[in-house]
């Protein structure tokens, strides 16, 4: 990946069927790799495969809870068949080294990280072994802040620090802020307004906005109608700063991706 003439788009393929978005695809691997492979065709140059819920128990209610076990028969399948039939890197979401582990040794080049080793400090090393990117994500079981964005950088640069000196190549480390993650809206949408300020991190940027509680409470809407709050996001994220944005719908996060960088990258015909 070439940093800074585009935005890269990271489709996301919930094999799951509790998604806080509606759009787990469940144990049909057949339609998790079409969705894929469509994903690709709409503009994904990033497909980001995960297996268990990631939304937050406090907003969401109970969050499933698989096994290591489950977790893997969910996303290898998947993984193998997309590494044979698309061209772009394939991103494993977890935060559990055993996972990670396979889906690498499967066709993933990528590792999603949303506890940025924190859950599970054997990762560094798989990562490291493996020579994979990593996204490192702040999050945090203690979400008192003084300041929400110099309070996420200091934690972002103790982790990459700890990730370096595990052997991490610095170049392979993608930063996530954590919008929606151990934040209020207020914060979130702070996050977004100051991403800029992420850049002294020296690494590349990846933000989550898509569908978003905090898009929900600003525009009063619900998952399935938050599509024009999602691209306002994305947009302004790109313009103060973001490299990569993890999305549901592609096709049309694509497009405002590519409107976004004609303007504020330069219009590459």
């Amino acid at each position: 990946m070439l940093w800074g003439y585009k935005t890269y788009v990271m489709g996301i393929l919930n094999t799951t069927p509790d998604s806080f978005s509606g759009d787990g695809t469940g144990l049909n691997v057949r339609h998790a790799v079409e969705k894929g492979i469509e994903f690709v065709r709409e503009g994904a140059n990033i497909l980001d495969v995960g297996g268990m819920s990631t939304r937050p128990a406090s907003m969401y209610g109970s969050v499933d809870m698989v096994s290591e076990e489950e977790e893997i028969s969910r996303v290898l399948p998947v993984i193998k068949l997309l590494a044979s039939e698309v061209n772009v890197p394939i991103s494993i979401d977890t935060y559990r080294s055993s996972v990670a582990s396979v889906a690498l040794s499967e066709g993933a080049t990528i590792v999603n990280d949303i506890w940025g080793f924190k859950k599970d400090p054997r990762m560094a090393s798989v990562v490291a072994e493996t020579g994979a990117h990593i996204v490192l994500m702040h999050n945090t079981d203690d979400p008192e802040y003084d300041d929400v964005v110099s309070d996420v950088i200091a934690d972002l640069m103790n982790t990459v620090a700890k990730a370096i000196s595990c052997g991490v190549d610095p170049s392979k480390i993608i930063i996530d802020p954590g919008i929606g993650f151990a934040k209020n809206s207020e914060q979130n949408l702070e996050i977004i307004r100051r991403l800029g300020e992420f850049k002294k991190l020296g690494h590349p940027i990846l933000i989550g906005t898509s569908r978003k509680s905090t898009i929900g409470m600003v525009l009063d809407l619900p998952v399935d109608q938050r599509l024009e709050g999602t691209a306002a996001t994305v947009a302004l994220s790109i313009a103060n700063g973001a490299d990569v944005i993890r999305v549901h719908d592609v096709k049309e996060m694509s497009r405002v991706a590519a409107m976004t960088d004609a303007i504020v990258r330069g219009w590459n015909r």
